[in-house]
C-alpha cells in the first residue's frame, strides 16, 4: 500500500470538518449580514467585523417610533439563537430611512463654511 494515497483522503476530510467547524464559531459580516436581513427588513445594510466583534449599520422602517434599545431588540429577534452562540459582540448604529438620507446629507452640508 502507497501511504500517500491512504492519507490524502483523511487529511481532506479533516481539514473540511475544521472549515466548517470555523464557519460555526466565527461568522464572516456578509453571514450575519445575511442573518439580519432574512429577519428584518432593511433598506440599507452593512457589516463590518472579524468573526468576533462586528459593526453593523441598518437602516430599516421598521425602527420608525422605536427607542435605540427597541431597534437592538429588533436586531436580535431577526439573529435569534446566532446572537448568543456565534457572534459574541456586535455594535449598530440603527437608523430609520429618514435618519439614513439626514445623516448622509449632513456630512456634506457641514462642510460648507460660511465666512
Amino acid at each position: 500500500m502507497v501511504p500517500g494515497i491512504l492519507s490524502n483522503p483523511r487529511t481532506t476530510l479533516v481539514r473540511q470538518s475544521v472549515e466548517s467547524h470555523r464557519m460555526e464559531d466565527n461568522p464572516s459580516p456578509a453571514d450575519v449580514q445575511r442573518f439580519i436581513a432574512c429577519g428584518l427588513p432593511c433598506d440599507h445594510l452593512e457589516v463590518t467585523g472579524d468573526g468576533r466583534h462586528f459593526f453593523a449599520t441598518i437602516v430599516s422602517a421598521q425602527f420608525e417610533g422605536a427607542s435605540r434599545i427597541a431597534r437592538h431588540q429588533l436586531v436580535y429577534r431577526a439573529l435569534g439563537d446566532r446572537m448568543r452562540e456565534q457572534i459574541h459582540a456586535l455594535s449598530m448604529k440603527t437608523l430609520t430611512p429618514a435618519e439614513w438620507v439626514a445623516q448622509a446629507a449632513a456630512p456634506s452640508s457641514a462642510s460648507h463654511h460660511h465666512h
